[in-house]
């Protein structure tokens, strides 16, 4: 498969993961709303997401993870459903507030300011990339566009 070919084909998945981004928040407001209460929207969201996981694994037969293995993780490792939760309630609170298209655009802004920093400073056991000029634009470009789209 050429470079150009392997691209579009990643590009296209990432362009549907942030579909499936916007569509989840907009289920989950939903569902916030018809049970007023965000905290188990997102419950719901996470426990629809462990079974499709688990069916996943299942099907794949993808084998149980050893005890060594798991020891070789920090603690750290262990918090990312931490960070989706505060994700998916911060979502389901702020969508009708804002709109899809600003709290995307915020998100995000909000991602590449941390990417930088994560690259900059090396956090998390990643390869340093200084936030040179151009980084640093393109991160003023994406704050521009979150006030233009919420003019």
């Amino acid at each position: 498969m050429s470079a150009i070919w392997q691209l579009l084909g990643l590009g296209a998945l990432a362009a549907a993961a942030g579909a499936s981004f916007v569509t989840q928040a907009t289920v989950n407001t939903q569902l916030s709303r018809a049970l007023d209460s965000a905290c188990w929207a997102s419950f719901v969201s996470y426990l629809g997401g462990t079974l499709v996981m688990l069916a996943v694994v299942l099907v794949i037969r993808e084998p149980v993870p050893t005890a060594a293995a798991m020891s070789k993780s920090s603690w750290l490792h262990w918090t990312g459903g931490l960070f989706g939760a505060i994700y998916v309630v911060i979502t389901i609170m702020l969508l009708p507030r804002l709109g899809a298209a600003t709290l995307l655009a915020l998100f995000v802004t909000g991602q590449m300011i941390a990417s930088l920093a994560f690259d900059h400073f090396g956090l998390f056991g990643l390869e340093r990339q200084p936030a040179d000029l151009p980084r640093l634009i393109g991160a003023l470009l994406l704050v521009m566009g979150v006030v233009l789209i919420r003019r």
